[in-house]
């Protein structure tokens, strides 16, 4: 028997929604994906700890490393403490080296697990005078960890450099002086001020075309130490752009939550592998889709993961650095986790009619695993928010 329930909508009334059966993806062989496709992984909450729920961190480590294992088994890379798992919204460096200590040790027990984590300097103070030299410290700080660990990095943009920086020269020095120091290869990380406000004026530029030269300039002069670089735009053109200028060698990473089912595909000539929030939400389908790109069926990766597109840009949409509320949204409703809790209530940033919205497309991408008990908990959802389900 059909599923259903009432979904409120802009109008301010309520209408019948009937949930259907998930899809059936097809079989998911990480043998024969020819992307690299990592994962950004969110961290789970506990919300029976004790404490301020939003100054204070609690984190479920067994819910937490659970989904880093449902996100290897489905043969994705993990990219780990980044801005899904609230990095720079509640999740503090301390925190992040205690994710990035138990994900690396988790990974070692799963053959072929694979992850990389998220450098940068957010352990900084976020209203002292800085210098840059304070900023290329803290930066080595944050690698000698993840390095000391046998594990590989991403380097993350910095608010305290967007700080201190007065032009490109200073973010040429910096990551020149980080990256002649890294033991291994690492990815760069272009994010954009829609995920982080403090980010406005990146790279020394005002738009892209005055940012990228100096992108450019410290990939050309380190490629032995860049395996890629993330670019989170939000825009296709420019990925498409700095894909085209990469040096032989270098990876494309793309970042684009709006976009990615084109950039993945490629233009026939050149394409994008992944570095994707969304990733965490529709892994199962993504999966299947990059099993059916492997294979040369881009019509088949096309079936997967363009019903897909809409629920990002759904949850990605302004103010796009709350994306993390509906990336945990899904996992609760699929019941990865048993309960709708964030770090810092990061779960008030988002609407009920946001919430409403992501449900029906997320049903209609057929992402709902199992939508008897989806609908129940969407209906608990609208019961705190004063709505009959």
């Amino acid at each position: 028997m059909p599923v259903e329930l009432r979904l409120p909508t802009a109008v301010r009334s309520l209408e019948r929604f009937v949930v259907p059966e998930p899809r059936g993806f097809g079989p998911v062989d990480p043998a024969r994906f020819n992307r690299v496709a990592y994962a950004a992984a969110h961290v789970v909450a506990d919300p029976l700890a004790t404490g301020n729920p939003w100054s204070d961190v609690a984190v479920d480590w067994d819910a937490t490393l659970a989904y880093r294992r449902h996100l290897w088994s489905l043969g994705f890379r993990i990219a780990e403490a980044m801005d899904t798992s609230q990095r720079g919204m509640g999740f503090a460096w301390v925190n992040a080296q205690e994710l990035i200590r138990r994900s690396i040790a988790e990974a070692r027990t799963i053959p072929g697990a694979d992850l990389a984590s998220g450098v940068g300097t957010d352990h900084l103070p976020a209203d002292a005078p800085l210098t840059l030299d304070d900023v290329i410290s803290a930066y080595e700080t944050q690698l000698a960890f993840v390095e000391g660990l046998g594990g590989r990095a991403i380097l993350m943009a910095s608010r305290a450099l967007a700080r201190t920086a007065r032009g490109a020269d200073d973010y040429i020095r910096v990551y020149d002086r980080i990256l002649s120091q890294a033991s291994g290869k690492v990815v760069l990380h272009w994010l954009g001020d829609m995920f982080d406000p403090a980010l406005s004026g990146y790279w020394g530029g005002t738009d892209f075309e005055t940012m990228l030269p100096t992108v450019l300039a410290i990939i050309e002069a380190n490629r032995d130490k860049v395996e890629g670089i993330k670019i989170s735009l939000l825009d296709a053109a420019y990925e498409v752009e700095l894909r085209r200028r990469l040096p032989e060698g270098v990876l494309m990473y793309t970042g684009d939550d709006f976009n990615y089912a084109d950039l993945i595909a490629g233009d026939g000539e050149r394409h994008s592998h992944a570095l994707l929030g969304i990733f965490d939400a529709v892994a199962p389908a993504a999966a299947a889709a990059l099993t059916r790109l492997g294979d040369g069926d881009e019509a088949g990766f096309r079936a997967i993961i363009e019903p897909t597109v809409p629920l990002s840009r759904k949850i990605f949409e302004a103010p796009t650095q709350y994306y993390k509320a509906g990336v945990v949204f899904l996992a609760w409703l699929n019941g990865h986790q048993d309960h709708f809790r964030m770090v810092g209530g990061l779960e008030s940033s988002r609407s009920i009619l946001h919430y409403a919205e992501v449900f029906r497309l997320a049903a209609a991408a057929g992402l709902l695993a199992d939508p008897e008990r989806a609908s129940h908990r969407m209906r608990l959802l609208l019961g705190v928010s004063g709505i009959a389900g």
